[in-house]
């Protein structure tokens, strides 16, 4: 047999469970409202801040873009890198060039007086520290050689007090002892060393062959350069000459449309990760079944809408001179119901023929398209963005919305506790009456019934 509880002596009815059914119906609907609030809030921030980070990386990739070198399509080559490499920057444009190295820039070289005794010969015999005066192009360096040093503790002293200045200290030993051979990174003419000094090392000193400059024609045009790096010669080109040819070799600077399709294609990519994120937030999915068709989190969010147009309009507006192609003509098209950018083989290896040269217009520049679209969504982006404010205002609803859950409870307890206090007044009155209804009628029954004699 099911049990039950009776709290309520007077009535005897379950008061307690009274109370609490009529505070659960008070609460369920506001509690429910709340809870749901609480739902989408939290699934909105989750959403802006996945958009806000997709956004960022977007922009971080343009930035990436953002050089001559990503949209110039150009390449420089050299015909045998054996005699001279090529890297180019954004200040090359298209050449060909004959180079021809007659001669390599060298580094000076001194050395000391041979030591016998090799490596381990006594260079300061004296019980204090004597210092070497290293000088090249008019810059004095001076070396603390420490007391009782020998040579090969003389080479360490100077690799590591003039490690930062190029400077470095070797020995070379034969038959007849040792010496200490000092060279510098410095190549060219007027980079001669000299030692001077109270140290050993400063006396007798010997020189080697002076610095040279490299020297080298282009194109028939002779010329020097105090280094084998050589960044003048030629504009936004860097030649690293590496051995003496004479045979002269070809440096060319070409269009490499690889180059520029892959820095195309990272621009679709980039584009396209941005808007698939977007795109994940704001749809709505459909089952064919009204009652089941769901929406995302930021489904109709004016935000999105806005972000999403301004980005779009971008693709479409022009840079701004009548000459330059419109993406359709590189063969980057939209698909209408994801707005994602594809680039199509055919149609961007037809534009390349003639039009490599307006890759660059496109892109770059104050109205290229990179620019544009930076502009276009700064105001999304940082820490007082539309998203970043956005995400504020859903966290300051959050806090409401735990607010009032703490008001709702309070106040669930106060109804608790002004119910229990009623039913139990209640239950008290009649247990009152229950109590007179039962004396009153002892009192007529024995009024009825007379006593028997």
């Amino acid at each position: 047999m099911a049990s039950s509880t009776i709290t309520g002596i007077g009535s005897g009815f379950d008061t307690q469970g009274i109370v609490k059914a009529l505070v659960a119906a008070e609460r369920a609907p506001k509690d429910s409202q709340i809870l749901k609030q609480q739902t989408t809030a939290t699934t909105q921030l989750s959403a802006v801040g996945t958009v806000k980070v997709a956004l960022e990386t977007y922009r971080a990739a343009l930035t990436k873009l953002n050089t001559a070198t990503s949209f110039s399509g150009l390449t420089g080559t050299s015909s045998e890198e054996k005699t001279a490499k090529v890297t180019i920057d954004d200040a090359a444009s298209t050449g060909k060039y004959q180079l021809e190295v007659t001669q390599l820039a060298t580094a000076a070289k001194v050395s000391s007086a041979v030591f016998a005794g090799g490596s381990s010969a006594k260079v300061n015999p004296s019980d204090s520290a004597t210092t070497l005066t290293i000088s090249q192009s008019g810059k004095d360096y001076n070396v603390s050689i420490p007391a009782g040093a020998t040579m090969q503790e003389a080479r360490e002293a100077i690799n590591t007090q003039l490690e930062s200045k190029g400077i470095s200290a070797n020995v070379l030993s034969d038959a007849k002892g040792a010496r200490l051979v000092i060279t510098s990174t410095d190549t060219g003419e007027g980079s001669d060393i000299t030692l001077s000094g109270e140290s050993e090392l400063a006396k007798g000193f010997t020189t080697g062959d002076p610095p040279q400059n490299a020297k080298f024609k282009i194109d028939g045009f002779e010329m020097e350069s105090k280094s084998n790096k050589v960044t003048a010669a030629i504009s936004g080109v860097t030649l690293e000459l590496n051995r003496v040819d004479k045979d002269p070799i070809t440096i060319n600077v070409g269009v490499n449309n690889d180059t520029l399709k892959t820095s195309v294609q990272s621009f679709v990519s980039a584009y396209n990760a941005l808007m698939t994120t977007i795109n994940a937030q704001t749809k709505v999915t459909a089952t064919g079944d009204a009652s089941t068709t769901t929406a995302g989190a930021l489904t109709g969010d004016a935000s999105m809408r806005q972000l999403v147009n301004s980005m779009r309009g971008e693709l479409v507006q022009g840079s701004g001179s009548f000459n330059v192609m419109a993406l359709s003509q590189m063969g980057i098209t939209t698909d209408q119901k994801t707005g994602l950018l594809s680039l199509e083989d055919k149609a961007w290896n037809k534009a390349m023929e003639k039009n490599s040269g307006d890759v660059s217009k496109v892109f770059l520049g104050k109205d290229g398209l990179i620019s544009r679209m930076n502009k276009s969504t700064e105001s999304y982006v940082g820490s007082t963005g539309l998203l970043a404010t956005r995400s504020n205002d859903i966290n300051t609803k959050l806090t409401d919305l735990t607010k009032q859950k703490l008001d709702l409870d309070r106040r669930m307890d106060s109804m608790q506790t002004a119910l229990s206090a009623k039913y139990t007044a209640m239950d008290t009155m009649i247990a009152k009456i229950n109590a007179g209804s039962s004396s009153i009628m002892t009192t007529l029954n024995a009024l009825n019934n007379p006593k028997s004699s």
